[in-house]
């Protein structure tokens, strides 16, 4: 074993997921009492923190934007899976799960991951530099899925209701996941360049000073994200019956369980998005929020409209009209902010009363 691997072993981030994959799976299914649930909040965070970091490896060993890619795709993957699995059992009272939690994810994204990110970055480099080629592809690929999956179920005809018809399901579901594998080709390989942080004139990268971890590690690494992510996703689940009760008891709309849970989701993003942020790595935080936005949409809808096949009760993924209008409003700011390439705390404080309004209005509607 090498001397780097020996080290990773012995850290926490390490034996972290471990620890909270053992105690998902003695917690699963049965009734938990307080401490219970003190402790499975604290293995899902240790779970968070320890995901971030095994993100970076990968990222260091694969390089930009594979890394932020793998990050985005793994959690949207058991967050998938998350969903269909609550949905499978809960009948009628989830046909909006799918709906709120999409929703919820795109205006964390795009609004408090991007906004947080900016605000980090012009704090410690007065202005964030980005490029507007690469993100301004990636935004228009969130607005197109949204406003195909969440918008137009509310104003097509066939179906009573916010609801798609069979037909008009399935055809959001197929072209979500072509426009999904179109936009990944041309991040990855077509464009690649477009989605590379900008380097400032005479500024060298800090993982440049730093070889890169070897074969070993990075498998290593890719294997406890993946163990991190279940955790995750697996130990948020645990406590959201907690939540649903917290929620009921303070008489609060149930859209709000959804946002609580996407919110803890997508910690891994967001602390990775941040820490790109510090390090002048604007590029590497816009793709994992705009990546997530789009593997959340470009997933999400295909397998539930697969799901649906067998799954009980409506399935409701048109938006209201308040949503409609922030989801708008997101996507006019957005594109205001990515088309000249650069930032200041301006565009970050926005996009962060955005996401401000979204949260007050999911508990005071």
């Amino acid at each position: 074993m090498s001397s780097s691997t020996a080290s990773v072993t012995r850290q926490w981030t390490t034996w972290g997921p471990v620890v909270a994959a053992l105690v998902l799976v003695a917690a699963w299914g049965r009734d938990l009492p307080g401490f219970a649930v003190g402790l499975i909040a604290l293995c899902l965070m240790t779970a968070v923190l320890a995901a971030v970091h095994h993100a970076e490896v990968i990222a260091h060993r694969v390089g930009e934007p594979f890394g932020s890619l793998v990050l985005a795709v793994a959690v949207t993957v058991i967050e998938v899976g998350l969903i269909v699995t609550l949905m499978a059992g809960g009948g009628e009272k989830t046909s909006t799960y799918a709906r709120d939690t999409v929703f919820a994810a795109v205006m964390i994204t795009c609004n408090g991951i991007v906004g947080l990110s900016l605000l980090v970055a012009a704090l410690r480099n007065r202005v964030a530099v980005f490029n507007a080629e690469g993100s301004g592809g990636a935004l228009a690929t969130v607005c197109t899925l949204a406003t195909m999956t969440l918008v137009l179920p509310t104003f097509t005809t066939s179906h009573p209701g916010p609801e798609f018809s069979s037909a008009q399901l399935a055809f959001a579901a197929v072209s979500s996941l072509c426009l999904y594998a179109v936009f990944v080709g041309v991040q990855t390989f077509r464009h690649r360049d477009y989605f590379l942080p900008v380097e400032r004139p005479g500024q060298e990268a800090e993982d440049d000073h730093a070889d890169p971890p070897s074969r070993r590690d990075a498998w290593t690494s890719l294997g406890l994200l993946v163990l991190a992510l279940v955790a995750v996703v697996g130990n948020a689940k645990l406590i959201s019956p907690t939540i649903e009760d917290g929620v009921e008891s303070a008489g609060l709309p149930k859209a709000v369980v959804g946002v609580v849970i996407a919110l803890m989701v997508l910690l891994p993003e967001t602390l990775a998005a941040v820490r790109a942020a510090r390090r002048d790595r604007m590029q590497t935080s816009l793709n994992l929020a705009y990546g997530s936005a789009i593997a959340s949409i470009g997933l999400t809808i295909p397998a539930i409209a697969l799901a649906s096949i067998w799954l009980s009760g409506p399935l409701v993924l048109g938006l209201g009209p308040l949503h409609m209008v922030l989801l708008a409003l997101t996507g006019v700011v957005s594109a205001l902010t990515v088309v000249p390439g650069r930032a200041t705390l301006l565009q970050g404080g926005v996009h962060l009363s955005i996401f401000a309004a979204f949260v007050f209005l999911s508990f005071s509607p």
